[in-house]
Formats: C-alpha cells, structure tokens, sequence
C-alpha cells in the first residue's frame, strides 16, 4: 500500500526484485495506491526478500517521494489466478507508427510497415507500459528513422545497438526487427538471459541478436566493436560507478540512451556523463522518472 504519487517507484521497484511486471489500483475514495505483483511462494515469503523491498522502499522516500503507508502485504493465491490476471491489465503499447508492442492473445493488427513484438507479461520485466521502456523504445525507433537517412552510395546504413541489462529483451528484439545490425545484448541476471532468448524465438529474430549472461562492471574500455546506440538500464549508482566502462563502447557518433532514473538522481548521473564528454540532447520527464539520450557534440 502506498500513494498515486510513489506508485510507478514502487512498481518499478517490486518488478526488479521479482523479475515480473507489478500491477497497480488506485482507489479514490481511500486516496491509497495497491500494488501487486506474482511469484513463487518460497520467494514471496522470504524474509531476505521482505528486507529487501523495505530497504528499496527507504531509498524512494529518500528521494523526495510521499510513499504513504509502505505496508508490505503478501497472501497465497492459486497459479493460474495471478497467471490469468495478466491478461486484464496488459493492453497493446504504441510506439508512434514504427512499433507496435502486444500480448499473444490480441490479434489487433499493426499499422501498415508497422514492427510488431509479441511480448506476453509475466515472464520478465520490460514489456513497454512502464515509461522507461518506452522512452527507450521511442528513441530505438527516432534513432533507426535518423540513421536510415543518411545513405551512402545508395546503401542504406545499418546501425549498430547495445542493450545494457536486457530484462525480458524487449529492446533488442525491437532493434532487430528494426533494422539493426549487428543487436547484441546482455543481462547479470541468467534466469533474464533465458527468458529474452525465449522472447526473441518467439518473436522469430533469434538469428538476428547476440543475447549473453554478462556484467557491466565487465566491459572492456578497449572492445573490439563500438555501437552507434547505446540503451542502459540500470540503477543511477550503477551507471555512475561504471559509466567510463559504459561509454568506451559508444561510437562517437552514437547515441547513450539511459532511463529508468528517479528525478533527484538526474542530475548527478547527467554531470558524471558530461564530465566524460557527452552532452545531453533529449530528455523526457514522467511522474517520478526522468530519462535521457546522450552523444558527443559534434565537431
């Protein structure tokens, strides 16, 4: 239980320690925000993950946000309860005319030219409602319409993508079926790793991206490829500690897309990027939630 204004914080935040997309009600008459989200038993239950989500709930207030209540409630329903909730609270997600993100069980069609990515909810974070996401998935495309334009020769220019903690591999498989080449991607989380690969059969591009267990902390400031774009989504203090590793696989003249940052950390993960070099240039604000996209200036 919390309030309207911490609610995406908090869905954000029980989606990532459980690895499942967080529902949410509002009821205006108690002024009280529900959020829910679906697991195994023996997670749910766990008093290291109760810890945790408490720990995760101190950090949103310290940010500036009115988080209510912050009662921690958890209740034993039958699988294909919450395994059927899904389908009443996912509706296809709109990404201008180029993507159309949606559920298997919806047969809407897409928009002529129009990408189409099955994602069903439940089995990773990322499906495109959340406004991280769908910041990245808007510049994906921008980006893509950008680069499509400069041709060389007669030959179009296939850009390049990196996908930084790939979650359900939602962006990746957007990339590919963009346009992108070569997508490559990758996630600390195995049990991530598995579901994006399953994601991307499903959405038939598997042939078409390099999905992999991989760290951040990991990069090598001297790879032997860079990428023209640059999709990160990890906590501020992590893209703080590690954005010299981060950006060393950016072409310079790329773009580093990064979301999914609480208002009052913005700024301190925009000025640590600025001091190696790269200025922003697209900025988007939701709620809580501020994102961005970043690139060298031009010479």
């Amino acid at each position: 239980m919390t309030t309207l204004e911490a609610e995406d914080a908090v869905a954000e935040l029980l989606g990532t320690i459980f690895g499942q997309p967080a529902s949410s009600h509002f009821n205006v008459e108690t002024q009280v925000s529900v959020v829910n989200v679906f697991g195994p038993g023996k997670m749910i239950f766990a008093c290291a993950v109760r810890e945790e989500i408490s720990t995760g709930l101190k950090r949103i207030k310290n940010c500036g946000l009115n988080i209510g209540f912050g009662k921690i409630r958890t209740a034993r329903v039958r699988r294909e309860d919450w395994a059927e909730s899904w389908k009443r609270h996912f509706k296809p997600v709109e990404i201008s005319s180029a993507l159309l993100i949606k559920p298997s069980w919806i047969k809407r069609p897409p928009q002529k030219n129009q990408v189409v990515v099955i994602l069903d909810p439940g089995l990773s974070f990322g499906t495109g409602q959340h406004p991280t996401t769908s910041f990245f998935l808007h510049e994906i495309a921008r980006f893509k319409n950008r680069r499509y334009a400069r041709r060389a020769r007669g030959r179009a220019c296939f850009p390049s993508f990196l996908d930084i903690g790939t979650g359900s591999g939602i962006l990746a498989i957007a990339a590919a079926k963009l346009g992108y080449k070569p997508v490559r991607a990758f996630d600390f989380d195995p049990e991530a790793v598995r579901v994006a690969r399953a994601n991307a059969r499903v959405n038939r591009v598997e042939h078409g991206l390099k999905i992999t267990r991989g760290d951040v902390a990991r990069l090598s400031f001297r790879p032997i490829r860079q990428h023209d774009l640059i999709c990160a989504n990890l906590i501020s203090d992590l893209l703080v500690a590690e954005r010299q590793r981060i950006v060393a696989q950016l072409n310079r003249g790329g773009t580093l897309v990064l979301a999914g940052i609480l208002k009052p950390e913005f700024t301190q993960v925009q000025k640590a990027f600025k001091d190696l070099g790269l200025k922003l240039v697209s900025s988007k604000s939701e709620k809580e939630w501020r994102s961005g996209s970043f690139c060298f200036p031009e010479k």
